[in-house]
């Protein structure tokens, strides 16, 4: 599932905990033995050891190189995959991924590094399922984009150092991501030069299309019948857009009446969809009927970026989930077939 907030609750995270509790013995002699799973080309600097990485829920220091890295949220593994380290836990993503919940461009790499499918922990429910972190024996998590709350990093940090995100919960940058996991890991350098790469790509892809340069868009999903899920500045998504030189609509400002509310989209009424003013409409559907069910709403139908045909509809449920958690491993994946749709689009831009 894509990532929205949610809710806990407190007494099973205190069931939980003291579960986990009983088996921290047993989680602290695991961490110190190297899975077969952990395999790099790059060694992480024995010197950058120990060091400890700030986030909005607290501190985690890392005594040591982690040899056992289990991953949370999204894009995490990602890059523990890019940086040619396949983690001994990684969360399952039902949408867009395969049969085993593993995204197309993680299974592509994972074969490519000849390891083998880690343990995959459950993320359908939306809640953190604590014991299997406790079997995956892992010497950190790395959690930088996801929704984790204060309860729920303090109960996994019986487990492991927990690294999460910086600020705001599902608000973090494909770039600081990538930072925040090089730091963590001792391979800073790594790191830099997987963004390096990355923007070189953005970059020429910009250049490639320059019809896209300055065109203002508007990022929504239609996630329930009747509103919109407006995505906030701050969202990934949104940001990736704006590398390749494309410009927030003032619209999604303007139409924003939940400001504050520190969740990474709004809500909009169809109702409000002609206050809309935008030079790109640009969504995303897990199947092209979803689309035609959509644009077939009279007030959808009557919006200047569907009759114009200045909407780039994202369509398919791992090239969503590429666009919508984009990652120096996700981007590479999905670019070539993104940029064109878009700059299609632009070029009706009168």
């Amino acid at each position: 599932m894509l990532p929205v907030p949610r809710a806990r609750r407190r007494s099973r995270l205190a069931v939980i905990a003291s579960a986990i509790v009983a088996s921290a013995a047993l989680v602290l002699t695991g961490c110190s033995a190297g899975g077969s799973a952990a395999q790099s080309s790059s060694s992480a600097d024995s010197g950058s050891f120990p060091v400890t990485v700030k986030s909005a829920l607290g501190s985690a220091t890392i005594d040591e190189k982690p040899k056992r890295i289990a991953t949370w949220g999204w894009g995490a593994q990602d890059i523990v995959l890019a940086l040619g380290i396949v983690p001994v836990a990684m969360p399952s993503f039902s949408y867009g991924g395969d049969s085993d919940g593993v995204l197309p461009w993680d299974a592509d790499r994972i074969t490519e590094l000849g390891g083998k499918t880690p343990q995959i922990i459950d993320a359908d429910s939306g809640e953190v399922p604590f014991e299997q972190f406790v079997t995956a024996k892992p010497d950190i998590i790395l959690a930088p984009y996801s929704g984790l709350t204060q309860a729920e990093y303090d109960t996994l940090s019986k487990i492991a150092p927990v690294v999460a995100y910086p600020d705001k919960p599902w608000a973090t940058s494909w770039r600081d991501q990538t930072a925040i996991v090089g730091k963590a890991l001792g391979m800073t350098k790594e790191t830099d030069a997987l963004v390096a790469k990355t923007e070189d790509s953005v970059a020429a892809l910009a250049a490639k299309y320059p019809v896209l340069k300055d065109k203002t868009f508007f990022y929504a999903a239609a996630n329930e019948p009747g509103k919109l899920n407006v995505y906030r500045a701050e969202d990934p998504r949104v940001q990736l857009l704006n590398d390749l030189g494309l410009k927030n609509s003032a619209s999604i400002a303007a139409l924003d009446s939940s400001k504050g509310d520190g969740s990474f989209f709004y809500q909009l009424s169809y109702e409000n969809l002609s206050k809309i003013d935008t030079d790109l409409l640009v969504m995303y559907f897990d199947k092209q009927s979803s689309v035609d069910a959509f644009t077939s709403d009279p007030l959808v139908a009557a919006m200047p970026t569907i009759k114009d045909g200045r909407f780039a509809p994202i369509v398919g449920e791992s090239f969503v989930a590429a666009t919508s958690a984009p990652s120096v491993l996700s981007i590479p994946w999905m670019l070539d077939r993104y940029v064109p749709e878009l700059a299609k689009a632009a070029d009706k831009v009168e």
